[in-house]
């Protein structure tokens, strides 16, 4: 059995910068809290609390410690709650989503709604949505949208979307609301390391007989990753750990590729690499017709 890797994949360097930023952080003032996992990774979060990041939901839930805002960004109201309570604030903030945030304050004062096409639930867009302002709004692939738009739109992405997706979606955008827009500005803010690693499990799909993508459950990214592999007709499931690896999904494979999320760390993807080669060795040592 082959195992290919994805030739782009992994930890991106917002996810490396946000790490090293909090750890430093948490060496020189003993312990810090960060405003939800740092990463949609459990593996990551664990190694990081052993260091002293803690992890609270609310920046009043840290106490007097200092405050670290995650790679995923936050509200402006998020920000004033913890410098309210005198609480230092040290911003991971991953440049890309950074900007993404300063687009939609941007667009929101001019006099647009802004649109955030991704998942509502996430951090990311909450945070972005909060830079947008009150009449701004979310939407994902499947959500309807509202009957009566205003004229003036300004449509953004979640830095981790499928730019196909993306450009799908301001095209039945146009075509279905046309009369109804004024005017449209379109601001492309999808991650250029998220879409590198789309092109890549794309092109790994295309190869191989399955695709394991390695990452956290919570992880959007990670998830894209298994659509994008799916959409190819490739069979492919998403792990956390080796030990979710089934020795029934690699029956009969002669090639299988592995890709990751952007949160994933190498050493996790090392891991189920290495599960894969055991179940291989036993399937291949395995008596005919078993």
């Amino acid at each position: 059995m082959e195992i290919l890797l994805a030739k782009d994949m992994g930890f991106c360097w917002g996810v490396r910068r946000a790490i090293d930023m909090m750890e430093k952080a948490a060496q020189e003032k003993g312990e810090i809290v960060s405003l939800g996992p740092i990463v949609h990774n459990p593996q990551v979060v664990r190694e990081l609390e052993a260091k002293g990041v803690r992890t609270a939901s609310e920046p009043d839930d840290g106490g007097p410690l200092p405050v670290a805002v995650t790679a995923h960004g936050a509200g402006p109201e998020v920000l004033e709650r913890a410098q309210a309570r005198g609480a230092e604030v040290i911003d991971t903030t991953c440049p890309i989503v950074t900007r993404s945030q300063r687009w939609a304050k941007k667009m929101s004062e001019a006099g647009f709604t802004v649109i955030v096409f991704g998942d509502p639930n996430h951090r990311e867009v909450k945070g972005v949505l909060g830079w947008a302002g009150p009449n701004s709004l979310a939407l994902q692939d499947g959500d309807p949208v509202p009957k009566k738009l205003p004229s003036r739109l300004a449509v953004i992405a979640q830095t981790t979307q499928s730019p196909a997706r993306f450009a799908a979606f301001v095209s039945t955008l146009v075509q279905e609301h046309v009369g109804e827009i004024g005017e449209l500005r379109v601001v492309n803010t999808l991650c250029d390391v998220t879409s590198s690693q789309q092109a890549a499990a794309t092109e790994l799909a295309q190869e191989v007989d399955l695709v394991l993508v390695v990452g956290g459950r919570n992880s959007a990214n990670t998830r894209h990753l298994l659509d994008v592999c799916r959409e190819e007709g490739t069979a492919a499931y998403h792990v956390e750990s080796p030990t979710e690896v089934k020795s029934e999904w690699l029956k009969g494979c002669k090639r299988v590729g592995v890709t990751a999320g952007a949160s994933t760390p190498d050493s996790a993807v090392e891991a189920v690499v290495r599960h894969i080669q055991r179940i291989g060795a036993e399937l291949e040592g395995a008596p005919s017709g078993s």
